[in-house]
């Protein structure tokens, strides 16, 4: 039930004495004047607007009348009902015949006020409660499964359907933290309004978390991730008014599914971000293998894959040699493309190339030794 505040019973007075040339008073459940143009009349109990209440119908009170009812003076009571239910009066100070004829309107106008805030209050109500799922969810807790399976039935997501976790940061100086987290809220509002089947939260000042839900079969589950990507790239694109890096996680079904896609999508945006500080649009499926690896950043064996990346690192000229075994990899292991891309003589990637061997102790023509070298170099950088 709508609780009538003081605040929206001065709006509704503020309102409707633009629109009528007499005294407004609006009363909450138990007929205590919250607002009035009169402001000396405020706190006051109002018999007259008890009796609208119990009644649920317009009392007028005459001069006659008015000495011999509490806090009463000649006008008219109206109630106002919103969704069904009482939930104050209002009330119009003068001769009921001259008053009268206004009653209606203030009443209509008044209702309007309070259906409009009790319409608010869901949204907001609403919003919130799907933020809390949407965070709930992407946590993976295995005991909370129930109560999520609940939630989702609710919010009509089928976790037989494909998700995808969509992670949205916003790229700005972190001294405009209250203008990035205004951002983030205005960005939230507008999403639900132009796509309301798209849940999100926010999981910090300067990011957000989308969740998107879609039919595909096994075959097209990553054609229509991608589909689904561009599509909402260009919607934010269209609404934000911020520069952001928007990173696909793992599309998967089950319940899950989003707290997966939501650690690939994370360990997407945070290599992209490394190896492309000026690209927008990320996905876990243009950098899959370095966010699985990523997986083994401790124990004994992430160490032995490290090593020989390690090795490089302590000659003088290490840095120049790691910077040509990634341009190498990067360039699928062509010595003429990587050549041109560091702009050096084939004979000097040769060179650069050889050394890697000596240092490493691994062989480029052995496709075991170029796979542990690749291994260790993406370990190196996730």
């Amino acid at each position: 039930m709508l609780e009538l505040s003081a605040r929206l019973a001065q709006d509704i007075v503020s309102r409707t004495m633009r629109i009528i040339p007499f005294n407004v008073n609006v009363m909450d459940a138990r007929g205590v004047i919250l607002a009035s143009s009169d402001a000396a009349r405020v706190g006051e109990l109002h018999d007259g607007a008890l009796l609208a209440l119990a009644r649920r119908a317009t009392v007028e009170v005459d001069a006659a009348s008015a000495p011999r009812m509490h806090g009463a003076r000649p006008g008219i009571n109206l109630p106002l009902v919103v969704g069904g239910q009482m939930c104050g009066a209002v009330g119009l100070s003068g001769e009921p015949d001259a008053v009268r004829q206004f009653g209606e309107l203030v009443r209509l106008t008044a209702e309007m006020i309070l259906e409009q805030a009790s319409l608010a209050g869901e949204l907001q109500r609403d919003s919130r409660y799907r933020e809390a799922f949407v965070l709930n969810l992407i946590r993976g807790d295995a005991d909370g499964r129930p109560e999520l399976e609940a939630w989702a039935r609710r919010l009509g997501l089928d976790f037989g359907r494909v998700q995808a976790v969509f992670l949205l940061e916003l790229r700005a100086d972190p001294a405009d933290a209250e203008q990035t987290i205004s951002e983030l809220q205005r960005l939230q509002l507008a999403l639900l309004a132009r796509q309301p089947a798209l849940l999100s939260a926010s999981t910090g000042s300067y990011d957000m978390v989308i969740l998107d839900a879609f039919e595909a079969d096994a075959a097209t589950v990553e054609a229509a991730a991608r589909r689904r990507q561009a599509a909402l790239a260009a919607l934010v694109q269209d609404l934000c008014v911020l520069p952001f890096t928007l990173t696909m996680g793992l599309a998967a079904r089950g319940v899950d599914a989003a707290a997966v896609s939501w650690q690939s999508a994370r360990t997407a945006a945070r290599i992209g971000r490394r190896r492309d500080p000026a690209r927008t649009v990320w996905s876990h499926y243009e950098l899959a293998l370095p966010v699985l690896l990523s997986g083994l950043d401790t124990g004994w064996q992430a160490a032995q894959l490290r090593l020989p990346v390690a090795r490089l690192a302590r000659d003088r000229s290490g840095a120049t040699l790691r910077r040509t075994l990634d341009a190498w990899f990067a360039h699928n292991e062509s010595a003429a493309a990587t050549a041109a891309a560091l702009h050096i003589h084939r004979n000097t990637l040769d060179y650069r190339l050889r050394r890697v061997e000596e240092l490493t102790g691994l062989l480029l023509a052995r496709a075991e030794d170029r796979l542990l070298l690749y291994v260790s170099s993406l370990l190196s950088q996730v």
